[in-house]
């Protein structure tokens, strides 16, 4: 059974029932009105054969999952998603299997299934500990016996440390990208007029940021906006938070602009390069607004090898082919740009 990434976002129809304050009353007011927006359906990744049903759309509901199940697997990797819009590109994983075929040392390797795991971080963790993960009433297995055990693993480093102290990964990981810090996403046309953090203070703005899960995510975020704005601002920048919405156990990044589109929120604060990618996808829907001086708290993100990884070529190929191109694609997506001491530097997790 084939299974591409789905990451179509259903939450029942509804309009938000958190209070606006008389500033939101007041801009909404001095704004056109806005038709109500579509659910959000994201591009589905890998190419469906003709002959294939598959299911889009409202039914579009397993995450963050690209690969077939059911044949061997050519190279799995377990990542956080905050990069996915540049692993999955045509820039990487679209190039690998030319440039493997193109290498004599590896040009026999089979790449026609390569898995891709891109759930927050957390659950990355936890599917590796337990070796499985259920979607309603689908359960897959990731162990070894399965064949579907992840090679690589990427991510921040407290999940590579967690992982290095059960001893399933190396203890040196590779950083190979530093994003720009925090940026902030509103409705196209941004009736609020939002500019700054003091604007979502000021207009007392619904905000919505990962949680939950990604609890370390937005402790980073209050902290980050604490730093610039000072606590009196930053208090009132996340007064009004929207912590829950309807079809949602908890918010994760790509929760975020759902809940701008479905009006739950006004505002959402995460990572500028994922609202970079949001803003490119769904240009009718969404823009971005820089926060000055947020450059300086970025996140990097390190590459981990597996122990004893079931493919050693194929993680071997990749991590060649990876490290030789990543430092000059990222930065097309809208990430940092890493220095020569940055790029490729050992993370230490043990």
């Amino acid at each position: 059974m084939k299974l591409p990434r789905r990451q179509f976002l259903h939450f029942a129809a509804g309009t938000a029932t958190l209070p606006a304050t008389q500033q939101i009353a007041k801009a909404q007011q001095t704004t056109p009105a806005q038709a109500p927006l579509d659910p959000l359906v994201w591009p589905v990744v890998p190419k469906i054969a003709p002959e294939m049903r598959s299911f889009a759309g409202h039914t579009n509901t397993v995450p963050d999952i690209v690969g077939g199940f059911g044949t061997p697997a050519s190279l799995v990797v377990f990542t956080e998603g905050n990069h996915l819009m540049v692993l999955h590109s045509e820039d990487i994983l679209g190039a690998f299997p030319s440039w493997v075929s193109s290498q004599s040392q590896y040009a026999d390797l089979n790449l026609d299934n390569i898995i891709l795991l891109t759930l927050p971080q957390p659950i990355v963790v936890q599917t590796i500990r337990s070796g499985a993960i259920a979607f309603g009433n689908l359960s897959l297995e990731f162990t070894r016996a399965s064949g579907y055990y992840p090679d690589i693993v990427m991510g921040g480093p407290a999940p590579l440390q967690e992982l290095r102290k059960l001893g399933l990964i190396e203890p040196q990981a590779r950083a190979f990208s530093k994003n720009r810090g925090r940026a902030l996403v509103v409705r196209k046309g941004n009736p609020l007029h939002i500019n700054a953090l003091s604007d979502v203070a000021r207009t007392g703005a619904r905000l919505v940021q990962a949680d939950a899960v990604e609890a370390t995510a937005r402790a980073g975020n209050i902290a980050a906006v604490e730093t610039l704005v000072g606590k009196t601002v930053s208090d009132a920048v996340f007064a009004h938070e929207t912590t829950h919405f309807p079809g949602r156990l908890g918010i994760t990044h790509r929760d975020v602009p759902e809940a701008l589109a479905r009006g739950y929120a006004d505002v959402g604060l995460t990572q500028y390069h994922l609202i970079s990618y949001w803003a490119r996808t769904f240009p009718a829907h969404f823009e971005l607004i820089p926060i000055t001086g947020a450059e300086r708290f970025p996140v990097k993100i390190g590459f981990a090898r597996v122990t004893n990884p079931l493919r050693p070529r194929a993680l071997k190929a990749f991590e060649e082919f990876f490290f030789a191109r990543a430092r000059d694609v990222y930065p097309r997506y809208d990430f940092a740009r890493m220095s020569d001491e940055e790029y490729g530097a050992s993370m230490a997790l043990d």
